[in-house]
């Protein structure tokens, strides 16, 4: 009769436990991250010995062997390395659309073409003092739209700067995390909710580590991760509960680089996915446009202050330059005194003498700076519609990947009612074996 009681009482517990992981599933049904719980059952095995082993002729009850967690190892490192390529991407667009914001922004393609067109108009009537305002106008115009073109372009780089130590600082807190669960998962029970409540951390932080950088896993019979950034070849961030940062540097070419430091090594890395991925492809990206653009401010400035310098201007002194140039090829201002500075007559010409004013429009045909700024523009558009048209393919991608990541690890609201309902009838039956234990040992008492 003991017996009958010591199989009810087990199964009490047991199935209390099963209920209690079904309970805990369906709450946290939405929560991000969770992985679905299934508890372990297991028959108790008889005691020791061989005379008792043979005695027992009817079962001795269950127990819970464990609680096990729902995951696919591989399904979630396909999630992970799928957003670290839409990270990059997505990254990447964010520059790109700064990039547009300032070439557009200024108008520089419409502003050096009404500069020229403003020169033009001079030759009808060099000696009128109003097409020369208007000229004078337009080069200020073009100039402050050089310097807001530039100042732009530094500021996309000022932030982009501010992007990347963020990044570097959630990635350096993201690995100390990931350290102190390493640590706990080294001190959990196999098999327990600690450890499985553990390993959901873990795994929410390494998502959340791969959105910044590429990352390699690699994890031990506690479930303690491994992590490396630049694949599985690369520097070890987080290895045990000893975790290292990362830094961040910008060349002086506008070039940036990372490096992760660990128990006194130092390690450059070249990212391959994720935020800082996007950020060293967007680096180079400003820093070619910036180029580019400066290669432009630099000629037009040049070869308009060359023109200068071999006209006249109203009052017959040598041309002066038009332009002055700041600190940088696109801090760029009007140097002239006013309008009678413009030298449209040639060497020896008079007062109403517009033939230096070919030279500007030879210029203007050679240099090509209207079709270069407009060019530029045009490339950039192009490329940032061809990323926007990767970030969507990848996010279908990423989308696909985590469905299918979920469709192991998620909770399934049916499919938990229904061991709910398994799990209660089990309950209630080994409560009712009990019951009839009781009954069964009082009507035994009351024969005797």
């Amino acid at each position: 009769m003991s017996d009958l009681l010591s199989i009810g009482a087990s199964g009490l517990r047991a199935y209390q436990s099963a209920l209690t992981t079904v309970s805990d599933n369906i709450a946290n049904a939405s929560t991000p991250g969770y992985s679905r719980r299934t508890t372990t059952l297991a028959e108790v095995a008889p005691s020791s010995g061989v005379l008792t082993a043979l005695r027992s002729t009817a079962g001795n009850g269950v127990v819970v062997a464990g609680v096990g967690r729902a995951a696919d190892p591989l399904k979630t490192a396909a999630a992970r390395s799928a957003g670290a390529d839409l990270a990059r991407t997505e990254t990447s667009i964010s520059a790109l659309e700064r990039i547009e914001s300032g070439l557009a922004g200024s108008d520089l393609a419409a502003r050096l073409t009404g500069f020229f067109n403003a020169a033009n108009a001079i030759a009808a009537n060099p000696t009128a003092s109003a097409p020369r305002a208007a000229a004078i106008e337009a080069a200020s115009s073009v100039a402050n739209a050089f310097a807001t073109t530039g100042r732009a372009l530094d500021q996309a780089n000022t932030d982009l700067d501010s992007s990347a130590e963020g990044a570097v600082a959630s990635i350096d807190s993201l690995a100390a995390s990931l350290a102190r669960v390493n640590s706990g998962l080294a001190r959990s029970s196999p098999n327990s909710a600690g450890q499985a409540n553990l390993l959901d951390q873990r795994d929410q932080l390494l998502d959340q580590l791969s959105s910044l950088t590429d990352i390699g896993v690699a994890t031990d019979a506690f479930g303690r991760a491994t992590v490396t950034i630049g694949g599985s070849s690369g520097a070890v961030l987080v290895s045990g509960n000893e975790a290292g940062n990362v830094t961040y540097v910008r060349g002086a070419t506008g070039a940036v680089s990372f490096a992760v430091h660990r128990l006194g090594s130092s390690t450059a890395i070249t990212p391959s996915g994720g935020a800082l991925a996007g950020i060293v492809d967007s680096a180079q990206r400003i820093s070619d446009t910036r180029a580019q653009l400066n290669a432009i401010a630099t000629s037009f400035v040049n070869g308009v202050n060359a023109v200068q310098g071999q006209g006249r201007d109203l009052d017959g002194n040598p041309g002066a330059p038009l332009f002055a140039v700041g600190t940088t090829p696109t801090d760029i201002s009007v140097a002239v005194a006013g309008p009678r500075g413009i030298a449209a007559a040639a060497v020896g010409g008079g007062p109403r003498d517009n033939s230096n004013l070919a030279a500007l429009s030879a210029l203007r045909t050679s240099g090509g700076f209207e079709n270069a700024t407009t060019a530029l523009a045009a490339d950039n558009a192009a490329t940032l519609q061809n990323r926007k048209t990767v970030a969507d393919a990848q996010g279908s991608i990423r989308d696909a990947a985590v469905t299918a990541r979920d469709a192991v690890s998620g909770v399934n609201l049916d499919a938990e009612a229904v061991d709910l309902l398994r799990f209660q009838q089990a309950y209630q039956a080994s409560s009712r074996v009990i019951q009839v234990a009781r009954d069964t040992l009082q009507t035994l008492l009351d024969i005797r």
